[in-house]
């Protein structure tokens, strides 16, 4: 059970996948500007990650062990379907959220993140709950930089910040900031 903690936190702040891998960096510039939709396709993205751990699990164990040749296509057409029941769910259940998200929700299709997930899960040989902990882990831990990334997004709207570096410029220090201050958890399970 200590192992699935490890592995959950590692993933969730240690090697966070936007602010230690820089994985999935189009929705973390792109939808953080509001804090609730920051959160929501935070949550989208975790669960695609969720049914992707999953789906990587079940084709190493009984499929892609006999055709490991096949491996990469195989994650692409289940993280692309996953992605697509996904958004079939959001436009039917929130079309609000829908069109807030835009075209950031069938680009979740494309997110590094997505993809790293399923090709670490198996070069570190996870098991099935050890994939589950790992998405779970990962996804929140791209939830929470999404969410820091917006709130201070929504701040920096709030305050004087010079004109010479708002917009691209002061988010990109942001994620910098932000990126290093994740860098002071990497000692926390060498021990």
């Amino acid at each position: 059970m200590s192992d699935l903690v490890w592995i959950f936190i590692s993933a969730l702040v240690v090697n966070n996948f936007t602010l230690s891998y820089f994985l999935g960096l189009c929705p973390f510039f792109g939808v953080s500007g509001k804090l609730v939709t920051a959160f929501r396709l935070g949550i989208a993205t975790t669960f695609v990650l969720l049914i992707t751990s999953i789906a990587t699990w079940t084709l190493n164990t009984f499929v892609l062990e006999r055709f490991p040749y096949l491996r990469l296509l195989a994650f692409i057409v289940v993280i692309a379907s996953a992605v697509q029941f996904v958004e079939m769910v959001i436009k039917k259940t929130s079309p609000a959220l829908f069109a807030a998200l835009g075209i950031f929700l069938p680009l979740i299709t494309t997110n590094c993140a997505v993809l790293g997930l399923a090709l670490f899960q198996t070069s570190r040989g996870y098991g099935f709950w050890q994939g589950i902990a790992f998405a779970l882990g990962g996804g929140g831990g791209l939830t929470l930089a999404l969410v820091l990334m917006a709130s201070l997004r929504e701040e920096a709207r709030l305050s004087d910040v010079p004109a010479v570096v708002r917009g691209t410029a002061f988010n990109l220090l942001l994620a910098g900031i932000l990126a290093m201050a994740f860098m002071g958890f990497a000692g926390l399970l060498s021990t």
